[in-house]
């Protein structure tokens, strides 16, 4: 490959990079506010974004069952994601954890799961305007897509995060 073909291709690889990656801001932890409908990326002890959520339609208190749509509270992993949900991109939240599987059973409930956070529901984005003003999802996370872009590439998997009340 000629050097100046080779430049022309690292080039466009770098310009077709994410901003945060080029930035290098990497989130290592995210912390969530119920209460205050927020959701922020740190890394270390710097505050790199903050954005606005929605919760479930049932926000006070933490997730103890199937269908409650409450929003678990507690320290968790984003563990894996999915770019072909049916809502705009979505990051898994470790819940159930032990200790919630623990307390389930004692009550003999099924804990519920699939707790993520993500973006609009598919081809309805556009709608973000009006969803973002209310909690609407069962007890997921909920951002814009664009914000959805932001964290997708700012948060690696196997990120904690910390959802208070």
């Amino acid at each position: 490959m000629k050097k100046s073909a080779y430049l022309w291709s690292l080039a466009a690889g770098i310009l077709a990079m994410p901003f945060s990656v080029l930035a290098a801001e990497t989130a290592d932890k995210v912390v969530v506010y119920k209460e205050r409908r927020v959701l922020q990326l740190f890394q270390g002890e710097k505050l790199l974004r903050e954005f606005p959520i929605a919760l479930g339609g049932n926000p006070v208190g933490h997730k103890r069952r199937e269908g409650d749509r409450k929003t678990p509270e507690g320290r968790y992993v984003l563990d894996w994601r999915n770019d072909a949900s049916r809502f705009y991109k979505s990051i898994h939240i470790s819940y159930p954890g032990p200790q919630d599987l623990q307390e389930a059973a004692v009550r003999r409930v099924d804990p519920g799961g699939m707790i993520m956070i993500h973006g609009q529901p598919n081809y309805f984005g556009w709608l973000a305007f009006l969803t973002q003003m209310f909690d609407w999802t069962d007890g997921c996370i909920a951002v814009t897509n664009a914000e959805m872009d932001d964290i997708w590439d700012m948060v690696p998997n196997n990120t904690a995060i910390e959802i208070n009340p």
